[in-house]
């Protein structure tokens, strides 16, 4: 290494050693350690994803010497270790299981890796704001691996192996890495390079994604007052047979879909697939804003080895989740009626859930490390998605500030108020209801009836009154089957099916209950998740045929349902009810006044 890396305070070296056993081999060195005994620890959970996940049981094997000279380990906690007493450098070595193949944890094989510190750099505890250098040592089963990263490269090539730099712990842990047969894009916005960088699929448009993402990235500039807080920023894109997720950071994000996700050469189409991606990758890079840099204040003083409480998840997920498909739509990449399908969607999230009804949006927040985060067969009952339900305050906030102030302050001007006072001028972070109170200085309007209910109270915001100002019906119809999610008017002419208030999974050939309304006629006969359904009314019951079987059936009458529980045969006597209207669909309206037209074109432009 060169005498930059060594003057360093606390060097890792990360070697790829084993990819068939998902092996790392992770070195530390620091060089003035606590000579009375270094302790160091590995952190509980990531930012961005609110469960304690534990990621020191993905250690195999811990060793620690001084000078060479080897020193013993005392473990003080599940995560937590100090090292003997001595003076000199000390040089932790570790041996580290990478085998989860997501964006909140480390993955190595023969195909690909990608390394998130989060699960594989010690921190030293005293040592938080020391400079950190990372040598990152190429896999020996190939040569021909590049490498894409957040992080600054000090040596060698670019996208290359070599040394790398971070100006504190929490940097380092928030620069992911990805290495493999890397195909790479690029493009500038706002002085600053964004890189492409994709693994898992050759066959890709990369100029059409490069423009595409530009039109994206522009969108979310420009709500942000037209600037970016660095000047490099990086996509880590890994294509899989099947997998869906996104996580951000400062300068990067790491994302996750299906192969088929991506567009191929010659294919100019914005289909669905293409679609949930850029829907991806505007939600991360909104977050490069919002919640990396403006934040919870509860956020800027947590430890990562214990739970952060805080009631503002919803700012920061449902705002986020509003502006993703919008943003979709001012990149000029979907049709207003698209983002309508969109939201409709959305909408029906949270319509067809009954947890709405027990738990308010800031409850919803506060126990995401207990509830969103660690979901079973009640959930449906229980809980309420600050993603969705966030997303339905957020539209429907930004449509009564449009209203109200007539089309002079809208949600971008909270959003940029927003970034002015805890974004760029402080690092504060935003303490409990400051939003509330920014918003209402900077419109001029008394929101505390709004905000009340919307976030302290399970009564939904009025959205559909609030669209058929913006020129937008809102429907509501019965779903169609298991996997209709909403958004569209649905089939012509189709007779809604009977409910037993019961959702359905398919495992191979057979069905199985996924979940049951806590108040349908399921429930209240005994039905129960993970039932397999045998027979409805005599037939037996089949993935293929349960939609016929259901068309036999009028609402009122009584059936036998039976069914397989842990291997018993089971029967349950249900009284089918008329499917619920829970499912959403917008329509833009085409008998308006000139007032909702000029609403309607400021926010949708059309």
């Amino acid at each position: 290494m060169n005498l930059d890396t060594d003057s360093a305070a606390i060097i890792y070296d990360v070697r790829l050693k084993h990819p068939g056993a998902h092996i790392l081999v992770v070195t530390c060195r620091v060089r003035e350690p606590d000579p009375d005994g270094q302790e160091f620890s590995l952190p509980a959970w990531i930012p961005g994803s609110y469960m304690i996940r534990d990621y020191a049981r993905h250690l195999l094997s811990i060793t620690a010497s001084i000078d060479g000279k080897t020193v013993p380990i005392r473990k003080l906690d599940k995560s937590t270790w100090r090292a003997g007493p001595g003076r000199g450098t000390l040089q932790i070595n570790s041996e580290i299981y990478a085998n989860d193949l997501s964006v909140r944890g480390s993955f190595f094989d023969h195909d690909h890796a990608f390394l998130n510190g989060i699960c594989l750099f010690f921190r030293i505890h005293g040592l938080d704001n020391e400079r950190c250098i990372v040598h990152i040592t190429p896999p020996e089963h190939t040569k021909d691996w590049k490498l894409a990263t957040g992080l600054l490269h000090l040596t060698g090539e670019a996208n290359k192996f070599g040394d790398f730099q971070a100006d504190s712990y929490a940097e380092l842990i928030d620069r992911p890495v990805l290495m493999g047969a890397l195909l790479f894009g690029r493009f500038e916005l706002a002085g600053a390079e964004h890189l492409i960088a994709i693994v898992g699929c050759s066959n890709v448009d990369m100029e059409r994604i490069e423009r595409d993402l530009a039109c994206i990235c522009a969108s979310h500039i420009e709500v942000f007052a037209g600037s970016v807080p660095f000047d490099r920023y990086v996509f880590l894109i890994t294509a899989l047979n099947d997998g869906y997720g996104g996580l951000e950071h400062a300068n990067s994000t790491a994302l996750i879909c299906k192969r088929t996700d991506l567009p191929c050469v010659d294919d100019e189409r914005v289909g669905k697939a293409y679609r949930r991606f850029l829907g991806l990758v505007s939600h991360e890079y909104f977050h490069l804003w919002h919640v990396k840099r403006i934040q919870p204040a509860e956020f800027v003083s947590a430890t990562l080895n214990q739970e952060a409480y805080t009631r503002q998840l919803w700012i920061f997920e449902g705002i986020t989740s509003y502006y993703d498909d919008l943003g979709l739509l001012r990149a000029g990449l979907i049709k207003p009626s698209t983002y309508l399908e969109h939201l409709g969607r959305s909408l029906t999230g949270v319509y067809r859930s009954g947890g709405r009804r027990r738990q308010t949006l800031e409850e919803s927040s506060f126990d995401a490390w207990i509830k969103f985060y660690r979901q079973d067969e009640n959930a449906p009952n229980a809980i309420i998605s600050y993603y969705h339900k966030g997303a339905m305050v957020a539209l429907a906030l930004d449509l009564e500030l449009r209203l109200k102030t007539k089309g002079a302050f809208t949600l971008d001007d909270a959003m940029r108020a927003l970034w002015q006072k805890y974004g760029v001028e402080t690092s504060q972070g935003l303490p409990d209801r400051a939003f509330e109170r920014l918003v209402e200085q900077q419109s001029g309007l008394d929101l505390g009836e709004f905000f009340n209910q919307a976030l302290r109270t399970t009564i939904d915001p009025p959205v559909g009154i609030l669209l058929a100002q913006f020129g937008v019906r809102l429907q509501m119809r019965a779903a169609e089957s298991d996997s209709d999610a909403g958004g569209t008017a649905g089939s012509p002419g189709r007779e809604p099916l009977p409910w037993f208030g019961l959702r359905t999974r398919a495992n191979g050939e057979r069905l199985l209950i996924k979940y049951v309304t806590s108040s349908g006629g399921a429930a209240v006969a005994g039905l129960a998740a993970d039932d397999e359904l045998v027979s409805l009314d005599g037939f037996r019951v089949t993935r293929m045929n349960w939609r016929k079987l259901l068309q036999r059936i009028r609402a009122g009458k009584q059936v036998e349902i039976c069914v397989f529980r842990r291997d018993e045969l089971r029967r349950f006597t249900v009284t089918a009810a008329a499917s619920p209207r829970d499912t959403c669909y917008l329509s833009l309206t085409s008998d308006m006044g000139a007032d909702v037209a000029r609403r309607r074109r400021d926010w949708l432009g059309t």
